[in-house]
């Protein structure tokens, strides 16, 4: 007799808590089991519709990172002589040791960079400024252009992206 009273006892423990889960008006036995039934049914439902949208935004992510991989950044170099000074900006592809050819560039025309900033996450950039070791070197913001273009050229064709 205890064992089945502690049996009921639990049956309608587990049903309430059933009923509070699924916030079940129901009072009936089978009606809570029912309105549980449906409540795990909509839940695996919502469950997939999560899983298919986690996929088609990681498919848009893949494409977005593969258009930005292959992304082909117009060739930029801009040269501003302020002063003794010279500002330089460059914007291009990445490539293999692109700035190490910048700056052997730089060596080759006599210039010290004081300051730079370059950043290589979808496409080389690079802002420096740039003072020439010696100032009574004569040096002309179009030919400092013309050498580190011609840099950043010498490394496009030296170096060939792994077409993986």
């Amino acid at each position: 007799m205890v064992s089945r009273l502690q049996r009921r006892r639990a049956l309608h423990r587990k049903l309430h808590i059933l009923r509070t889960l699924t916030n079940s008006k129901s009072v009936k036995k089978s009606s809570i089991i029912m309105d549980s039934l449906l409540y795990v049914c909509k839940l695996k439902l919502k469950l997939e519709a999560i899983k298919r949208e986690y996929s088609n935004l990681m498919a848009i992510k893949k494409a977005y990172l593969d258009l930005m991989k292959h992304n082909h950044v117009p060739k930029e170099v801009k040269v501003e002589k302020i002063g003794e000074n010279f500002i330089v900006r460059v914007r291009c592809n990445k490539g293999e040791n692109r700035l190490v050819s910048i700056l052997e560039a730089f060596e080759e025309m006599g210039l010290i960079v004081r300051q730079a900033t370059v950043s290589c996450n979808y496409y080389f950039a690079m802002d420096a400024i740039a003072v020439p070791q010696n100032p009574q070197q004569a040096l002309e913001a179009r030919d400092v252009a013309q050498v580190i273009l011609k840099a950043t050229e010498k490394q496009a064709v030296e170096w060939q992206p792994s077409k993986a």
